[in-house]
């Protein structure tokens, strides 16, 4: 067993994640997610400015997710796109 313990210097540099699972798992669902919605985008009769006028989002957002720039949407944020084509597609 080592008594070696880090020196302070390699806390600053890499700091201990208080749960690196957590980050795995929101990516993991922020990626199902993604899936989802572009899916519900691509088949939708609704356009991509209509989308995030609805959804509250900006343009650039749905234009993030069209491009797969996953890490500029939040969960939040796509389970908002998603309850906004939900809903466009159960009252169409």
């Amino acid at each position: 067993m080592s008594t070696a313990r880090p020196s302070r210097s390699a806390d600053l540099i890499d700091p201990p994640r208080s749960s690196p699972d957590l980050d795995v798992r929101d990516l993991e669902q922020r990626t199902r997610l993604m899936r989802i919605v572009t899916r519900l985008i691509a088949v939708s009769d609704l356009g991509s400015r209509e989308i995030a006028r609805r959804a509250g989002l900006p343009m650039q957002k749905i234009s993030d997710l069209l491009s797969g720039k996953l890490e500029h949407l939040s969960l939040d944020e796509l389970r908002l796109v998603h309850r906004t084509l939900e809903h466009h597609s159960t009252t169409h």
